[in-house]
């Protein structure tokens, strides 16, 4: 059995994905890791190089500047780095640039591939979500944020990237998966308050048509944290690969993540979660089998 990794990236270090973190994070469980690098306006092409594992193997791209619709060029991208992996592998492990994995949760994604190779049914292995906001201390624990999604496709050149890229689907079809007790620890909210607005100004482009980009981009060159609605404290530990990051953060935020800013339904759900571990009317964008 074969697994082959694969990503997409454009201005890493513009931006501050900590892509060399998420390679670096799967390629323990991958045979080969796609990386399909855009057109950068900095040098992402050396920082992926210098990672120097033979594992990796580089591909370019131009990322189309007319899809501007709800992130669809990312998803476009996607698709056209999982047309690169061997044919002969059975699964592929999708990574995003702002997702890194801890190596606790290796044997049970193993054990996964392992477990459902031969089962044709199984499309996708589901993972466990960790959202990161602000700093490395606090992560979102309300209902914006999605608990679940699929990060290990079947090699099946019928399964395409879905939306912007946070899932996948046949079509319109939703996956049949099976959950495995992994998590995927999400970053891509944790950086400085000017870095962040500058990410948010730079990638935004893809969401929004001409006029409302122009508007977006007219906002202040500082991002306001306070603007959440629930946070808790981390109480972990974060993967290994992140340990220099970590340590060299250069700003602070204190967040009041006492004060919980929601109301009616949502204060409901929220409060009905957090008792029962169960989270009703929730978007799934997959479909668990037995």
């Amino acid at each position: 059995m074969k697994v082959s990794g694969f990503t997409i990236i454009k201005n890493a270090i513009i931006n501050g994905y900590p892509i060399v973190e998420a390679i670096t994070s799967v390629l323990p469980v991958v045979d080969e890791m796609i990386v399909l690098i855009g057109d950068c306006d900095d040098d992402t092409v050396g920082l992926i190089e210098a990672i120097n594992d033979p594992k990796i193997k580089i591909h370019h791209s131009v990322w189309d500047k007319n899809l501007r619709s709800g992130g669809t060029v990312l998803a476009v991208e996607t698709d056209k780095a999982f047309a690169l992996i061997d044919p002969e592998s059975t699964w592929a492990f999708y990574i995003q640039g702002n997702e890194v994995i801890h190596e606790k949760y290796y044997p049970a994604i193993k054990k996964g591939y392992e477990n459902h190779k031969d089962n044709l049914r199984v499309e996708g292995l589901l993972f466990k979500y960790v959202h990161f906001y602000g700093t490395y201390d606090y992560v979102g624990d309300s209902r914006k944020w999605y608990g679940h999604e699929v990060r290990v496709i079947r090699n099946d050149k019928k399964i395409n990237s879905y939306k912007d890229a946070q899932g996948f689907r046949i079509g319109k079809t939703k996956l049949n998966v099976k959950a495995i007790d992994a998590c995927v620890y999400h970053y891509g909210w944790v950086k400085s308050p000017e870095q962040m607005m500058k990410k948010s100004k730079n990638l935004g482009l893809y969401w929004r048509t001409d006029e409302e980009a122009k508007e977006f981009l007219s906002q202040p060159d500082y991002f306001d944290f306070n603007n959440f609605d629930s946070l808790a404290k981390f109480t972990g530990t974060h993967p290994n690969v992140m340990k220099n990051r970590t340590a060299e953060k250069n700003w602070h935020i204190e967040l009041d993540i006492s004060k919980k800013k929601l109301s009616g339904k949502k204060e409901f759900l929220y409060y009905f979660e957090k008792l029962t571990g169960i989270r009703p009317f929730d978007f799934k964008n997959y479909r668990i089998i037995k």
